[in-house]
């Protein structure tokens, strides 16, 4: 078994190895730690709601271990656990078109954008000013229509490439490329004024 500091320097992808091979739960732990704050990002972005989205992230997770074995080595170990947060995010979309909800306000004042801490300071008017643009951006996001989202999601938020995408969708690159640039213009439409 291998030590914590020699299985940190591994790739996703030898981690992954070392997990399916050796059953070292470390390996795991690694790659649960190395995923969980892009995931939530992901998933959050997608679905606008940071409670389904700890549970949608959690049991990526779970599947993630129980399935370890399907990995297999042809794709880059982000695009497998992308696929499944996405999978199950849009299974989470699915249920909720079927469901019957009346709300007066969608409006949580404990509703907060995830981000990933910001070291360096920024002037509280920025802060305020960005956070602002922050819920704009998120808000108008939820409004373009899921095909769309997830591919802009992954393309412009989460930096995958379109051909990584495209593994992760099963669409034609010519179909992410194309979806990517509905969603983008649909998004600037609903942008036009706050920038």
């Amino acid at each position: 078994m291998a030590s914590d500091k020699k299985l940190n320097s591994l790739t996703d992808e030898e981690l992954i190895k070392v997990f399916q091979d050796e059953n070292t739960i470390e390996a795991y732990e690694i790659l649960v730690k190395r995923f969980k704050d892009p995931l939530m990002n992901f998933v959050y972005r997608f679905l606008g709601d940071r409670d389904v989205t700890t549970d949608i992230v959690q049991d990526t997770m779970i599947k993630f271990y129980l399935n370890k074995d399907s990995y297999q080595s042809i794709a880059k170990f982000s695009t497998w656990i992308y696929t499944i947060a996405g999978n199950l995010a849009k299974n989470e979309l699915k249920r909720r078109k079927r469901r019957v909800v009346l709300s007066i306000s969608n409006d949580d004042p404990d509703d907060i954008t995830l981000q990933i801490e910001d070291k360096n300071f920024i002037a509280p008017d920025r802060a305020a000013d960005n956070s602002i643009k922050s819920e704009m951006v998120q808000r108008a996001l939820l409004k373009v229509k899921p095909i769309y989202r997830e591919l802009v999601i992954l393309r412009d938020i989460d930096g995958f490439t379109y051909e990584e995408i495209s593994g992760m969708t099963n669409l034609s690159l010519g179909t992410v490329k194309s979806r990517i640039n509905r969603g983008r213009a649909h998004l600037q439409k609903l942008l036009k004024n706050i920038y």
